[in-house]
C-alpha cells in the first residue's frame, strides 16, 4: 500500500473557494462526464441538494459533481454555480432540449465562525470549479489544499460547551494506492465533538479544557448535563467525499459510503449525533476492478487520516486556537 496525493486519482478534479473574511467558501468535486455515486447520511441535521439522486431506487446511474459548503440551509444555492459551469461546457444528463448537469450538495454549519449574512453562492462555486482546472504550484491538477480552504474555511470541532472553547478545523485529505487501485477521502471537518488519532486514540483536537491549556472529553460533558444541552446546535457537520476508481455500481458505492463512517466513528467522538448532519459520499470512476468490501475498509481507514489531517492542518482564525497551537500552548505550559 502507498500513499498518493488525494489530486493523483485520474477521473476528478477538485477545487475550492472562499471567503476568509467572512469565514465560509465551498469546495466541489467535478467527475468529468459522471461518475457513479453513493450516499451515507448518519447525522441528525443534514442540509442537502439532490441527495435522493443517490438512492438505489432513483434512475440516475452517474452524477457528474459534489459540492460541499458552508452557510447551512442558506449555502445550498452554490450548486447552481456548478450547473452553470458544467452547462456551459456541454457536461450533464442528455434530456433532448438540453444536457442537465446532476449536482449533488451538503451543507455545513459555520454561520456563528465568522459573518452570518454571508455564504457561498452560485459566484462561489463557479470561483471553484475553475479552481479545480488550475494546475498547483507541485503542477498537480486543482486548487485543493488541506487546512482553512474551501468548504472547512470556518469549520471548527468540540462544541458542546458553546464556540468559546472550540478548536479550529478546516480540510483534511489522505489517499492510498492498492496495486492498480485508488481509494481516497476529503473531509470538511465540522464535527460537535472531539477529534482522537485513530490509530493511537490520544485526543488532538476538540473541546478545551476550561484553564484553556489542553483538551476535556465532550462525551462527558452529556453525561453531566443528562437534560437537553442547547449548546449542541452550535455550528456542527462533517462532510466527507471518497474517491475511487473501482468499478461499483451505485448500490454498491452506498455500502462504501456506509463502511467509510465507520471511520469518522474512529476519529470523533461523540459523532453522529442529532446536532450533526454527518454525510459521505462515495465517487467510482469504474476503472479497476475491487471487491466492495476491500474499498469499504479502505475508505473507513483514509476517512480516518483525512480527519486526522483537517485538524493538524487548520491554522488558528476567527479567534478560535488551532490543535497545532494548543499543543504549542501546552508544551509552554508543562514543558511534554
Amino acid at each position: 500500500m502507498t500513499e498518493i496525493d488525494i489530486r493523483e486519482i485520474k477521473g476528478f478534479r477538485i477545487g475550492q473557494a472562499e471567503d476568509k473574511d467572512a469565514a465560509t467558501g465551498c469546495t466541489v468535486v467535478l467527475c468529468g462526464n459522471g461518475a457513479a455515486a453513493g450516499l451515507d447520511v448518519r447525522g441528525g441535521g443534514p442540509a442537502s441538494r439532490e441527495s435522493q439522486l443517490l438512492s438505489p431506487l432513483a434512475n440516475a446511474e452517474f452524477i457528474h459533481a459534489v459540492v460541499l459548503a458552508g452557510g447551512s440551509a442558506f449555502g445550498l444555492d452554490a450548486a447552481g454555480g456548478v450547473q452553470k459551469y458544467l452547462e456551459e461546457r456541454g457536461i450533464g444528463y442528455d434530456v433532448g432540449v438540453a444536457k442537465v448537469p446532476l449536482v449533488c450538495q451538503a451543507d455545513l454549519f459555520d454561520l456563528t465562525v465568522g459573518r452570518p449574512d454571508i455564504r457561498p453562492d452560485a459566484a462561489m462555486a463557479y470561483k471553484a470549479c475553475e479552481g479545480a482546472y488550475q494546475d498547483g504550484p507541485d503542477g498537480k491538477p486543482g486548487n485543493y489544499r488541506d487546512g482553512c480552504f474551501g468548504a472547512g474555511t470556518g469549520a471548527t470541532v468540540g462544541k458542546i460547551c458553546g464556540m468559546e472553547r472550540c478548536t479550529k478545523s478546516g480540510m483534511g485529505s489522505y489517499a492510498v494506492r492498492v496495486g492498480e487501485l485508488e481509494v481516497g477521502a476529503i473531509v470538511a471537518l465540522n464535527a460537535l465533538g472531539d477529534v482522537f488519532d485513530w490509530k493511537s486514540g490520544r485526543q488532538i483536537a476538540g473541546l478545551i479544557s476550561e484553564d484553556g491549556k489542553g483538551f476535556s472529553d465532550s462525551s462527558s460533558q452529556l453525561v453531566k448535563y443528562l437534560t437537553p444541552h442547547d449548546n449542541k446546535f452550535t455550528s456542527n457537520t462533517t462532510l466527507a467525499v471518497i474517491l475511487t476508481n473501482a468499478d461499483l455500481p451505485k448500490a454498491r458505492l452506498c455500502k462504501v459510503a456506509g463502511m467509510a463512517q465507520d471511520g469518522m466513528a474512529r476519529a470523533i467522538r461523540p459523532v453522529h449525533t442529532s446536532a450533526d448532519g454527518d454525510s459521505v459520499f462515495a465517487l467510482g470512476t469504474g476503472k479497476v476492478k475491487a471487491d466492495t468490501d476491500l474499498v469499504g475498509c479502505l475508505a473507513a481507514d483514509v476517512l480516518s487520516e483525512a480527519i486526522k489531517r483537517a485538524v493538524m492542518a487548520a491554522e488558528s482564525g476567527c479567534g478560535i486556537r488551532s490543535a497545532a497551537r494548543i499543543h504549542s500552548d501546552r508544551h509552554q505550559y508543562t514543558g511534554v
